[in-house]
């Protein structure tokens, strides 16, 4: 999944907007801190958005990826707190480095 996600974010990240709120999912996932329950379900919502069959077709322009958008920002309202400070500066960090 990780070339997968790099990949499709590094096609779409400067089209996005929830593309830092994407990453700081992935770094939090990543994190050997991050509770297993908390990652389970990161991964889950990550899952979603790499894959190329959803709801919504990524590939419906302005619509596309509404769902996607949806998916992770259900995921940060439940697994938030434990997305921490340093994961959302890196995800930042990283996006406008991608959007340059």
């Amino acid at each position: 999944m990780r070339a997968g996600f790099r990949q499709k974010l590094a096609r779409t990240a400067a089209r996005i907007p929830f593309a830092a709120d994407a990453l700081a999912l992935y770094f939090a996932a990543r994190d050997p801190a991050t509770p297993r329950k908390a990652k389970a379900m990161m991964i889950a919502a990550l899952a979603y958005f790499v894959m190329p069959a959803d709801a919504i077709p990524d590939v419906f322009a302005g619509i596309g990826f509404t769902d996607d958008a949806a998916v992770i920002a259900g995921m940060i309202a439940l697994v938030g707190a434990s997305i921490r400070q340093h994961h959302r500066q890196l995800a930042k960090a990283l996006v406008a480095r991608m959007r340059t």
